[in-house]
């Protein structure tokens, strides 16, 4: 028997989660964000904040180029959410040079000619800092090891490994 069809009937309404106010302390500034609260570090930094060093590679923190600082330790941004770091001191590559001098590694970095394409080297930068800061590599072997996680297409390991040890040498040139 074949009649009219049958009225469906439609799901409920769904509404989107309300955004949140995040407060996250950047590069010495206070700053104050209204996020979904899915929204990573990364998307906060780059789209919210205006701070594109930092930048985006797989998305799936596998290649290190998000890596930023949040209270001093390296954090792949790509991976955090920024509603999660609410209060939180976080460093990113525009804010490691102080009263007009690079930061000792970004120095390095030149000298050594430690980027090709440059894509990485905020994240390959930031995770340095964070490494000499853990002061857990002691050798070439270490640092190697414990900077595995970023990655530089390039191919420019040897002169980024010069860079980390002349700042962890104390010779920044």
């Amino acid at each position: 028997m074949q009649g009219k069809p049958q009225a469906t009937s439609r799901p409920p309404e769904r509404s989107l989660p309300p955004k949140l106010e995040v407060g996250l302390h950047v590069n010495g500034v206070e700053r104050r964000v209204v996020l979904r609260p899915w929204t990573t570090l990364l998307d906060a930094l780059r789209e919210h904040l205006d701070l594109t060093g930092t930048k985006k590679g797989c998305d799936h923190g596998q290649c290190g180029a998000c890596t930023v600082l949040i209270n001093g330790r390296r954090v792949l941004s790509c991976l955090t959410l920024a509603v999660m770091k609410d209060g939180a001191k976080i460093t990113t590559i525009e804010g490691l040079a102080q009263n007009g001098e690079l930061h000792p590694l970004q120095t390095a970095f030149i000298s050594h000619d430690g980027f090709q394409c440059g894509y990485c080297t905020p994240g390959q930068i930031c995770s340095a800092v964070g490494l000499i800061a853990e002061g857990r590599a002691k050798t070439s072997d270490e640092i190697r090891e414990l900077m595995s996680g970023n990655i530089c297409r390039c191919g420019c390991y040897p002169n980024i490994l010069a860079a980390i040890e002349a700042v962890m040498q104390g010779a920044q040139t």
